[in-house]
């Protein structure tokens, strides 16, 4: 059984084709900085790696570039679109009409769309997935894996907001939390990795998008984000946590309207409003310069992460490891130094050499003297999708 899953985010696109149950990875790719001049492509089968520096617009374009690297008769994995059984989709909000991994038709695409006003960087993105996979692989089951969905074990005392109850009961607006995907796929490897010295474990998911867990005997049992994918640590182009009061001030006092607010906090701030650039790939380059903009925001960013960090290991009563994944949390030895020095009080002790060392597999970076692991591990999202799909369609 051939397996496509599909993994949009807010400015990329990650896909990977296995050969289930084997789970042997027949391509795979990354699409980055979609929306800019210099998107960059990378596609690589068992013989192949190929790089380019291209103009992509948007997803759709993105998409449609994946289709065709699939098909090429030189670069190509399969010969015909009917090879691809079923396309495992990442959704980021699910909502409460999905606690689980479900089969793609038009009621569950209606829904999606509806729940884009919730993650308007990343429903419509992950839904224009789905329609143009369905175009392409026209007889492949299409499916749906949520974000959400590990969440669901976060108990009502987290979940819940300090408001009216009838707003949880008749709208349920509540936390969903997200990335979890991602943070299921590695806290079970950290758990592997650890043996019995894991049942207290915080996961950090820094990428463009920036998440936290407490995770208890395997269960998420808090979250960074909420709602929506917008508040907790410092992203890309999101500005995480921020007073209310500052989004009424602004509509009442300065003139902007509801909609401008949302735009602005979604699109123009984090490390984007922050020093200009939302790769931080270039603010660490520009840090390293002299930057002091640059360098306050990577300052900012690492402290909100410690905040996350302390408030989680009170709410478990004691912590066994923290985990570095994702894009900048699997590559970044600027952000994860920053993030871990200055906490011995709670038993983190980073190894700047460890640290330094580039690898794919999962390694321990912290002294021998820590009490705390600090564990990086790359994430493996497609492929929990992929599992996640097959098991579906047993």
């Amino acid at each position: 059984m051939q397996v496509l899953v599909l993994n949009s985010g807010s400015s990329s696109i990650k896909f990977q084709l296995f050969s289930m149950p084997s789970e042997e990875v027949l391509c795979s790719g990354l699409i980055e900085r979609i929306g800019l001049e210099d998107a960059k492509v990378n596609y690589k089968t068992i013989n192949k790696d190929i790089k380019n520096i291209i103009r992509i617009a948007d997803h759709k374009e993105g998409l449609e570039l994946v289709a065709e690297y699939l098909l090429d008769p030189k670069i190509g994995v399969i010969e015909s679109v009917h090879d691809i059984d079923i396309v495992g989709h990442r959704v980021v909000h699910g909502g409460s009409a999905f606690a689980e991994t479900v089969e793609i038709n038009e009621k569950v695409k209606q829904e999606i769309e509806k729940l884009s006003a919730l993650a308007p960087l990343h429903n419509p993105a992950n839904l224009q997935g789905i329609l143009v996979s369905e175009e392409i692989f026209h007889e492949a089951k299409q499916v749906a894996v949520f974000d959400t969905a590990f969440h669901q074990t976060i108990p009502a005392q987290s979940y819940k907001y300090a408001i009216p109850k009838t707003f949880l009961e008749d709208h349920n607006i509540r936390v969903y939390g997200f990335h979890g995907t991602s943070h299921k796929y590695v806290s079970e490897k950290a758990i592997e990795f650890l043996g019995e010295q894991s049942s207290k474990i915080i996961t950090i998911h820094l990428g463009n998008g920036c998440s936290m867990t407490a995770i208890k005997n395997g269960k998420s049992v808090d979250h960074s984000l909420g709602f929506a994918p917008m508040n907790g640590l410092i992203m890309g182009t999101r500005s995480g946590d921020i007073d209310p009061a500052v989004i009424f001030y602004m509509i009442k006092s300065l003139g902007y309207s509801p909609d401008q607010v949302n735009s602005l906090l979604q699109k123009e701030s984090g490390m984007l409003g922050l020093t200009g650039y939302s790769d931080l790939r270039d603010i660490e380059s520009n840090a390293e310069k002299g930057d002091v903009n640059c360098q306050k925001a990577l300052e900012m960013n690492a402290y909100r992460i410690k905040k996350f960090i302390g408030s989680y290991t009170a709410v478990m009563n004691g912590l066994d490891a923290i985990v570095f994944t994702a894009g900048i949390g699997e590559n970044s030895d600027v952000m994860r130094k920053l993030v871990s020095t200055n906490l011995e009080y709670l038993g983190i002790e980073l190894d700047g050499e460890k640290n330094s060392i580039r690898s794919k597999e999962i390694r321990d970076i912290s002294q021998a003297s820590s009490r705390v692991k600090i564990l990086v591990i790359p994430t493996n999202e497609e492929l929990e999708i992929a599992k996640q799909s097959v098991k579906l369609s047993e």
